[in-house]
């Protein structure tokens, strides 16, 4: 008897959609090699990876900047620090706690792990616009609504079609590791 909950979770990972920057499907592998590449590439060249995202998507961030940092000697961070947070949202709103740390370290050819569980977060969406002015690369993790905004900002999208916070959260976990465990492998 098949379990429902890890068998929705298996038809949903199978599931994922990938398209590039022109919004042209491409196979989920083919996306997750293009991220390998494109990490590889840009960390010889001194690029850094940042990673933004709200609640779960944050701690995902959190957890894959320590991974990439850690495992792959990647330079990374996440946005999560308290003081910068209630600093930048209570003084230039909630719409810019990325976007305002993004526009002062960002530089031409870092990669932005953009992720949201909707795709619709403001301050995910005011990353990237911020993040591409900067001329970074954006890899966008989304799920829910298949019109989200953030589902073709990415220069790579991963959208999670469902509507489960858990579900899709797990669905980007599962990109972020097999992206890291292809790097420590190389």
């Amino acid at each position: 008897m098949k379990n429902k909950p890890f068998a929705e979770l298996t038809d949903l990972l199978t599931g994922i959609e990938t398209t590039d920057s022109e919004g042209k499907a491409i196979d989920l592998h083919k996306g997750i090699f293009q991220a390998v590449k494109l990490i590889s590439r840009q960390s010889k060249h001194g690029n850094k990876v940042i990673f933004v995202g709200n609640g779960g998507s944050a701690s995902i961030a959190n957890h894959m900047a320590t991974d990439f940092l850690k495992n792959l000697k990647v330079a990374s961070l996440a946005f999560s620090d308290s003081s910068l947070l209630t600093c930048v949202s209570n003084d230039l709103g909630y719409e810019s706690v990325f976007s305002v740390p993004i526009a002062r370290l960002a530089k031409k050819g870092d990669i932005l792990f953009a992720i949201s569980s909707s795709g619709k977060s403001k301050n995910i969406l005011s990353a990237v616009y911020c993040a591409k002015k900067r001329g970074c690369f954006v890899i966008g993790l989304s799920g829910f609504s298949n019109r989200n905004p953030l589902r073709g900002m990415g220069d790579i999208n991963f959208y999670a079609p469902s509507s489960s916070y858990g579900a899709v959260e797990i669905a980007h976990l599962a990109i972020c590791h097999e992206i890291v465990d292809i790097l420590y492998k190389k």
